[in-house]
């Protein structure tokens, strides 16, 4: 909001306070429905005349994309084989968790180092989304430049979902919401694309911010309960690192997607933006898949009150994984054997199956 104090030159951006939940659904739902009932031109013609006339990307762009994407995989390979794999045998790991421990070891590698790059952007440069969400707005215009340091953000991440689609399939350990996991990626990467075609792209920082955080933490509690059990003993320490992990795990997860997410970024979108341009391009397109990759956050916040049930209902006393298949039911069936791999068997990672990103432990998020 501007607010003009004095001489008619000086304008003072005042930042507004943040909304309640109670002011993000009653405003935004009048003010959605009110643009929707203004558009009384939408339909094929015009979203195909508005992608046409205000997308801005260029081949050399995607090609870069794709290049970033084969060389993420490449370079997950080239760690999973050279340090990941070796570090596992070296600590003498369980083969049901070393199995798994080189997947968490390269999300954490990659979501620490995305994350905190988006901490630079938005703390020690002079972009104030987070503090001020509806200034994503200001000033946007139709094919304007995308700034360097948020290009590369973007490059970084969208390629990264690209990768995560093809390893979700194909080199994750499967889980009972994998499927869910893999439309979190197709969603995500597809935020991500046409926000950049679009000119959005200082919304989607403040996306990527609140969501990698929880990243963090899921891989590194993992890898924490990957190693409680190593060289033929049992490490308390780990244990309790992993405890305190998960609780920092789903207080921040509740904290940054299901109450800053809505309230920063949502109504941002929803509301303010039709302050800032009303004739802003494919606005319901973009709210909608806003409110999917919402849905899919409460979608998982689930998994993690229903971890935390067990845990107070003594169901279960150590972080466990409760998106994973039933397999103790193949345990059962399989005789006397299959128990003397321990209550961990159940994860069953020499499938190959899959980390999902956003669940409870052992596992993770988007």
């Amino acid at each position: 909001m501007e607010r003009h104090h004095g001489d008619d030159s000086i304008n003072v951006r005042v930042v507004d306070p943040m909304p309640g939940y109670a002011e993000l659904f009653s405003r935004g739902y009048t003010v959605m429905v009110s643009a929707l009932k203004d558009c009384r031109t939408c339909g094929v013609e015009l979203s195909k005349r508005t992608l046409l006339d205000n997308t801005y990307i260029t081949w050399a762009e995607v090609g870069l994309f794709f290049v970033c994407t084969v060389m993420w995989t490449l370079m997950r390979r080239r760690l999973t084989e050279c340090l990941f794999r070796p570090a596992a045998r070296w600590f003498r790991l369980q083969p049901k968790d070393a199995a798994k421990m080189p997947e968490s070891a390269w999300k954490l590698t990659f979501y620490s180092m995305s994350w905190s790059y988006s901490v630079y952007l938005l703390f020690f440069t002079h972009y104030s989304f987070f503090q001020d969400p509806p200034s994503v707005f200001y000033d946007w215009k139709s094919g304007m430049a995308v700034p360097t340091d948020i290009a590369i953000a973007y490059l970084i991440q969208g390629s990264f979902y690209g990768h995560s689609i093809y390893a979700s399939i194909y080199m994750d350990v499967w889980r009972r919401d994998s499927v869910v996991m893999v439309m979190h990626h197709i969603i995500t990467l597809a935020l991500i694309t046409f926000s950049y075609a679009f000119r959005y792209h200082n919304i989607g920082v403040l996306v990527l911010f609140l969501h990698d955080v929880n990243d963090i933490q899921l891989e590194f509690t993992k890898l924490n309960v990957y190693f409680k059990t190593r060289g033929g003993g049992y490490h308390p320490m780990n244990n309790i690192i992993s405890n305190i992990g998960c609780i920092s795990f789903s207080v921040t997860w509740f904290w940054f997607r299901l109450y800053w997410f809505p309230l920063k970024v949502l109504y941002a979108t929803c509301v303010t933006s039709l302050k800032s341009e009303p004739n802003i391009p494919f606005y319901f397109f973009f709210n909608c898949l806003l409110f999917a990759l919402l849905l899919m956050n409460i979608y998982w916040f689930l998994y993690i009150v229903l971890f935390v049930v067990k845990v107070l209902t003594g169901q279960m006393r150590e972080v466990n994984d409760v998106r994973e298949y039933e397999e103790e039911e193949e345990q059962k069936k399989a005789g006397p054997l299959a128990e003397q791999g321990g209550e961990w068997d159940h994860q069953n990672s020499v499938k190959g199956g899959k980390h999902v990103q956003n669940g409870i432990m052992k596992d993770k998020h988007l």
